[in-house]
């Protein structure tokens, strides 16, 4: 989901995949280390019931955690790095949005303290985070037409002023680039190293359409009424406030609602860096049954982008598809990996911690992994050992308080409720037949001293999940991986395909002929050879197939022709009730 610190040379790009050394996407991944030890393979008990001994397995470069009980003194906050701290720079930054005791809504060009700001907590610890003001639904509609006035003024901004002001836009966001990924951190519990390249990955997005607008814009006008973004709260930096820059710098006003479960705070300040720089944003909170019927149904919005779970974003397609709207509706799929006819078994070790970047919240996680039932046994000798070494804890947690910021695979997951959803599934799943293969070791965690952890979730695998689970069908969207055994290629198709369409999903077979021959068979947008895929930046192409994706395909330039008008009749690509068009 590409970032300065350091930014990967874009001819590494194969088949849309960076090489598994480099930040990819919105799997963003580092170099491992290469200070560990190897291990030798515990004896498995392969499928037939022989039991099995292998040579020792391939070198992770990777230092496991040391745990607790081991560290010299207790781990303590890095210094400056408290939430105070955080929000007394947002104060100093942007004293228009932001008061000693909340954020403020904007909308009709200005900052508004309306809105009830219900209380919320971090995930990182269970204190006191900043809440999102909640607006009513009658508010929403008046900030929803007063986004329309803005839009007819904006979209006859001449292009090279709406490009100065989207290019200062980026710079204000460069120079406030670690308050902003600090506020990421606290709100969403993203390591250190994940919530920069959040921010880094929006900035260096929206500066490539900057640099080629005016090639994708010839043609082309802004549509009749501004563009509703509705997105969850896993990447706020390089999914919405990148898709918000976009459609303003097309000439199209914006209108965003804040995620429920968090990151208002990051929010509230990129929208006021980008205000004051002209740039025709609003930004409101609520709930999505009260405030849904403004910016979905309100006749004034010219296109509606979600980003969500297949519940809720079905509810919106059902809403847009009777107004004839245009809409971008980006829904959860169960992403796969499958493993058939394969024996480079390192390079599936190298992978496998990469894989949990952000405890797998992300909508291009890989939580299945579907396995030729005869090749078990070497898998789980490369899979295990590689899950062993994940490194999970406080973000800013450190052994001193100006030492480095840890550097961590995940932190929480979003919140306590959420925690407690994967371990109930995770034990109903076990009860009902499910096979424990790794459980993560709370020891082994990085946690300061007395810290609320009921927000952390350790990672859990589990063999053969029953269909009557959640975890069989369905996205976790946390750190639980599950297996399925297959023994034909038929029934590889059939495991891979489970959650009717996807948007990625990877296969893992020696013979390129047999990937050629199968991948077009599975429903996802993107399939990779061996290797992971993502959601991609710059140029390249994203969306989904069956019910993962409904509306308009995005990235490169067809996000800017999803938010804008072209000749009479044109046929976006996209996947939409009446047709389906790929690019």
């Amino acid at each position: 989901m590409p970032v300065p610190e350091p930014e990967p040379d874009p001819t590494l790009i194969k088949d849309g995949v960076r090489p598994i050394h480099t930040h990819d996407t919105h799997d963003t991944h580092d170099t491992p280390e290469q200070s560990r030890t190897d291990r030798r393979r515990p004896s498995i008990r392969a499928p037939s019931g022989t039991l099995s001994t292998h040579d020792p397995p391939p070198t992770v470069h990777r230092e496991r955690s040391n745990r607790m009980a081991s560290t010299a003194s207790p781990l303590t906050l890095k210094a400056g790095t408290s939430w105070s701290d955080a929000w007394q720079r947002c104060l100093a930054v942007a004293p228009e949005a932001f008061r000693d005791d909340r954020v403020l809504n904007l909308w009709n060009a200005a900052w508004q303290a309306d809105g009830r700001a219900l209380p919320a907590t971090t995930p990182v610890d269970g204190s006191p985070v900043a809440g999102p003001p909640r607006l009513d639904g009658t508010t929403a509609h008046q900030a929803v037409r007063a986004s329309l006035d803005q839009h007819r003024a904006w979209r006859h901004i001449p292009l090279p002023e709406r490009r100065a002001r989207v290019a200062a836009t980026l710079e204000a966001l460069t120079q406030h680039r670690e308050l902003l990924a600090l506020l990421l951190v606290w709100e969403i519990g993203k390591p250190w190293r994940l919530a920069q390249a959040d921010v880094d990955r929006a900035i260096d997005g929206v500066r490539w359409y900057v640099d080629g607008i005016d090639t994708m814009m010839k043609g082309r006008t802004p549509l009749d009424g501004p563009v509703s973004n509705i997105a969850s709260w896993n990447y706020p930096m390089s999914v919405l406030v990148h898709a918000m820059l976009v459609q303003a710098l097309a000439g199209n006003a914006v209108i965003a609602k804040t995620p429920t479960d968090g990151g208002v705070a990051c929010l509230t300040l990129a929208c006021a860096l980008a205000a004051r720089e002209g740039i025709p944003v609003t930004l409101v909170s609520g709930s999505g049954g009260e405030l849904s019927e403004a910016l979905v149904r309100a006749p004034e919005i010219g296109c509606v982008s979600f980003v969500g779970g297949r519940d809720t974003g079905a509810a919106v397609a059902t809403a847009v598809a009777d107004l004839g709207k245009r809409h971008i509706l980006e829904q959860e799929g169960l992403n796969t990996w499958g493993i058939w006819n394969y024996t480079d078994w390192h390079a599936l070790t190298e992978v496998i911690p990469k894989l949990f970047d952000y405890g797998k919240q992300r909508c291009t996680a890989y939580p299945r992994f579907v396995v030729q039932r005869t090749l078990f046994d070497e898998f789980l000798a490369a899979y295990l050992p590689a899950v062993r070494t994940l490194r999970i804890g406080h973000p800013l947690a450190v052994d001193h308080p100006d030492a480095p910021y840890p550097h961590l695979d995940f932190g929480p997951v979003i919140n306590a409720a959420k925690a407690k959803e994967l371990t109930d599934q995770v034990a109903e799943a076990v009860d009902r037949g499910a096979i424990p293969l790794h459980r993560g070791d709370q020891a082994d965690a990085r946690f300061l001293p007395g810290q609320d952890t009921s927000a952390y979730v350790h990672p859990v695998t589990l063999l053969n999940p029953p269909p009557s689970s959640p975890l069989h069908h369905a996205e976790p969207f946390g750190p639980v991986d599950t297996i399925v055994l297959v023994d034909t290629e038929a029934e590889l198709l059939a495991a891979m395909n489970a959650s009717n369409g996807a948007l990625v999903a990877t296969l893992s077979t020696d013979d390129r002929a047999t990937y050629d021959r199968l991948a077009p068979q599975i429903r996802a947008f993107k399939t990779g050879h061996n290797r992971p895929r993502s959601r991609g930046d710059r140029e390249e192409l994203f969306g989904g197939f069956g019910a993962s994706w409904r509306g308009a395909f995005v990235g490169g330039e067809l996000l800017v022709r999803a938010v804008t008008q072209g000749r009479t009749g044109e046929r976006l690509p996209g996947n939409f009730p009446e047709y389906q068009l790929m690019p």
